[in-house]
């Protein structure tokens, strides 16, 4: 039996995680998603790409809690995403609610309102479970 979101009844929150980044990782242009704290602690990953989970986890952290913090001394709001564009690939990273982020790496070839959308969807359904 599934609920809505295409989720089991009786999934726990952290399968449901875990599926909402199965699905962004099968839009086939995102090699890696992780939903990491705004302290940099993993809550969830899924990763097909090399690297150390611990250190995205902590730089996309990192990264977004900086932005924050130059934007609102700025006095121009909170930061919404950062982009990294890189030869090789982008990492985005996202606020999904007060208490987690939403990052991932993509394909090189991989358009950025595409991924931003998936992004979007996939934050949706995590603010409801964390």
């Amino acid at each position: 039996m599934t609920g809505s979101g295409g989720y089991k009844t009786g999934m726990t929150n952290i399968e449901m995680l875990k599926k909402v980044l199965s699905d962004l990782i099968s839009t086939g242009t995102i090699d890696a998603a992780i939903i990491t704290t705004r302290d940099g602690l993993p809550i969830v990953s899924q990763m097909s790409t090399k690297g150390n989970l611990d250190t995205f986890c902590a730089m996309a952290a990192t990264m977004f809690g900086a932005s924050e913090t130059a934007t609102t001394e700025l006095e121009r709001g909170l930061a919404r995403r950062i982009t990294i564009e890189t030869e090789y690939s982008k990492i985005i990273t996202i606020g999904a609610g007060p208490k987690a982020l939403l990052a991932v790496q993509t394909t090189p070839d991989a358009g950025l309102g595409i991924v931003l959308i998936e992004m979007d969807k996939a934050i949706q359904k995590i603010k409801e479970l964390i």
